[in-house]
Order: C-alpha cells, then structure tokens, then sequence
C-alpha cells in the first residue's frame, strides 16, 4: 500500500491516488466513468451537507459525514487530473491568476 506524505501536495496527492488505483484495481476506468462517479460523490457531500444543515433528509439512509465525502470528491478530481495530464497545482495557480484580473461584485 503507498504511502501519504504528511501535509502532501497535490502533486502527491495526484500520485497517491495514481497508486491507489492500481492496487485497488481501478486504473482501468476512463475519465466518463471517473466523472460519473465523481457526481455521485458530490451528491453524497451534499446529502451530508444537508443534514448538518438540518435540512430534510431520508432517515433510513445511510449518510457520510462531511469530510469523508469531501474526502472522496478530492480522490476523484485527482483521479480525473489523473486521466487528463492534468497537473492540478499548475492549473490552479494559473486559474488563479486569471481569478485575480476579475472583477467581484
């Protein structure tokens, strides 16, 4: 089983997750089935997000805290960046950038 640095990057990150896939028999799955798993998460983060909020949610569901799905969303957005080439800090910095000459109102 790979290891986590402590307080990682997201290039160890990337890695981590490129590590986990293989021994957990994923790698095979394309970037459609990543992304369609990735929407499912983010469903589960917000089904938790609700019931932190105290909004309505089916009792007899089984709902996940927060961080764990938040956790969940990270893996598979590292997964995707994975599939794609993408380097994810380098897309930040640079989404960041153009973020920056924007104007918020």
């Amino acid at each position: 089983m790979p290891e986590l640095a402590h307080r990682p990057s997201l290039v160890d990150l990337q890695q981590y997750v490129k590590q986990l896939e293989v021994e957990r028999g994923f790698a095979q799955q394309d970037v459609l089935q990543k992304c369609l798993l990735l929407g499912e998460e983010v469903g589960e983060l917000f089904k938790a997000v609700r019931k932190l909020q105290g909004l309505g949610v089916d009792v007899t569901a089984q709902v996940g805290g927060a961080a764990g799905e938040l956790a969940d969303v990270l893996i598979y957005v590292c997964a995707i960046a994975n599939r794609l080439g993408v380097d994810l800090e380098d897309a930040f910095r640079a989404k960041e950038e153009l973020n920056r000459q924007r104007r918020w109102a």
